[in-house]
């Protein structure tokens, strides 16, 4: 496999960082960003219940009436019933946090354990339970945990590429030349495929959780009209999205970089 040179005084300059070294820091970034879109709601410490797919809450507001309603007072029904509760419920890939306004989330993954911290006045209308079946029933974090490891094998793949090192000029010059041998064919294309593999599996997982969340959030909401809200996690998508772009830029820079090499070669044939 050919070498790349670069001669004496100005190569020295030239930082130890590679190509192949910004790759490895994007990967490293996106299974950073997939992590903790996994942790979401599995404690309460800081910053992690932000992390949601979905949350319902109770709160009074002015129902929507519709003609295809058969029976638009149920509303008034389920207001009594809701009455005062003020109960907020987070959902994550692993976990469940509750809150009452003005007081701290209290996480946990076994939805039974925070329903016996819970009163029927706080929670009427089993909202908590509505978060567990949505979870247990809809939520599939395994294909982002496939893609991470994936990512980190590719990581690791990356990590064995060449780096920059010295040679003396084989003419006698005295002269050192900066020398970075080509990585080999093999191990970059199964980078690639496996960088690629988990691109498509952040993006089947992004785009069920993003459209079960809606699909989700706009149901629980209609069914507790005038009682009850739900809104979808913002910070939850865009760590998926952007852990998505990550991948994907990986992908696109290991593609670019192994059609270069290939035409090098065979120019230099």
């Amino acid at each position: 496999m050919p070498n790349f040179r670069l001669g004496g005084g100005g190569g020295r300059m030239i930082p130890l960082i590679g190509y192949h070294h910004v790759l490895m820091i994007v990967i490293a970034i996106a299974i950073i960003l997939l992590s903790l879109l996994l942790a979401g709601c599995s404690s309460s410490s800081p910053l992690i219940p932000s992390i949601f797919l979905i949350s319902f809450y109770y709160k009074s507001y002015t129902p929507n009436f519709d003609t295809a309603q058969v029976d638009p007072g149920v509303t008034t029904a389920i207001s009594n019933i809701v009455n005062q509760a003020d109960l907020l419920v987070r959902v994550g890939y692993f976990g469940i946090c509750v809150a009452q306004e003005g007081e701290d989330f209290l996480c946990s993954n076994n939805a039974t354990n925070l329903a016996a911290q819970v009163s029927v006045d706080q929670d009427p209308l089993n909202l908590i339970w509505v978060a567990k079946t949505f979870r247990d029933a809809i939520v599939f974090p395994y294909l982002i945990i496939i893609a991470i490891i994936f990512a980190f094998f590719c990581f690791i793949l990356l990590a064995t590429f060449p780096g920059w090192h010295e040679e003396t000029n084989p003419a006698g010059s005295e002269h050192e030349f900066e020398v970075k041998p080509f990585p080999s064919r093999p191990v970059s294309q199964i980078a690639l495929a496996l960088i690629f593999v988990a691109s498509i599996f952040v993006l089947v997982s992004v785009l069920w959780q993003h459209t079960a969340s809606v699909a989700a959030s706009t149901v629980a909401q209609d069914l507790g009209d005038g009682s009850v809200k739900s809104g979808v996690g913002t910070a939850a998508m865009c760590l998926g999205w952007f852990s998505f772009a990550l991948l994907i830029i990986v992908t696109i820079g290991l593609l670019i970089m192994i059609l270069s090499i290939s035409l090098l070669d065979k120019l230099t044939d």
